[in-house]
């Protein structure tokens, strides 16, 4: 991966993760909970959304050390969107519908670019391959995003999901998540548990851009 591909990731990154986070705040909203809105966090302006850790210096790092080693390792947060359940008019799946919100936008986007890639004419004009490029990573990096997010580990938003479903008699299972499901989590980032999904992204990257995923 070269150095060019690294600054793009990184900016389709950030503006990846800001659509994530407004898209959780928008259906909040719909669902009758203006906090997010109250905040100014319905907005696409990424400094109103942005942890400068989680969204600069961890995804930054990762990818300085992808570079180096190949690793191919990405991974950060924005600052969460404000949200009170307690306001959705749907409490039964509320925190669910608002929870999946983020993965499915991240899924829209990718459709839309991916769409963009089936129609774009293969050539040999330097432009055309930049938009390729681009294109190609704005779609990657969205499924990687959206997959991610899936995952039902705290605080991932696939646990709200899973929690939504769970019985009652869950109650111990979800509580050792709580406290355990960041370990979980950064065991699997650092120790290769995440290139599990690898083959899900390259089959959908496949199943919507109609090409393999070219770096």
């Amino acid at each position: 991966m070269d150095v060019l591909s690294l600054i793009f990731i990184i900016i389709i990154f950030l503006f990846s993760v800001v659509i994530h986070e407004v898209a959780h705040g928008a259906a909040a909203n719909a669902l009758g909970d203006p906090t997010a809105k109250m905040a100014g966090r319905l907005s696409l302006n990424p400094i109103k959304h942005l942890d400068p850790v989680g969204s600069i210096l961890v995804p930054g790092v990762l990818l300085l050390m992808s570079y180096v080693s190949g690793m191919g390792i990405i991974f950060g947060w924005a600052r969460p969107v404000p949200i009170n359940p307690r306001n959705l008019k749907d409490q039964r799946y509320g925190e669910a519908k608002t929870a999946i919100a983020g993965p499915l936008a991240n899924i829209a986007v990718a459709v839309f670019f991916g769409i963009l890639l089936r129609l774009m004419p293969i050539g040999s004009s330097s432009d055309l391959a930049a938009f390729y490029m681009v294109f190609s990573l704005i779609v990657y990096v969205n499924l990687l995003l959206a997959l991610f997010n899936l995952l039902p580990i705290p605080p991932l938003d696939g646990h709200h999901v899973l929690f939504t479903f769970l019985p009652p008699s869950a109650t111990n299972f979800k509580l050792f998540l709580y406290r355990y499901g960041m370990f979980i989590l950064l065991f699997l980032i650092f120790f290769g548990g995440l290139r599990l999904i690898f083959p899900i992204i390259n089959f959908l990257f496949v199943l919507i851009a109609g090409t393999p995923m070219l770096m």
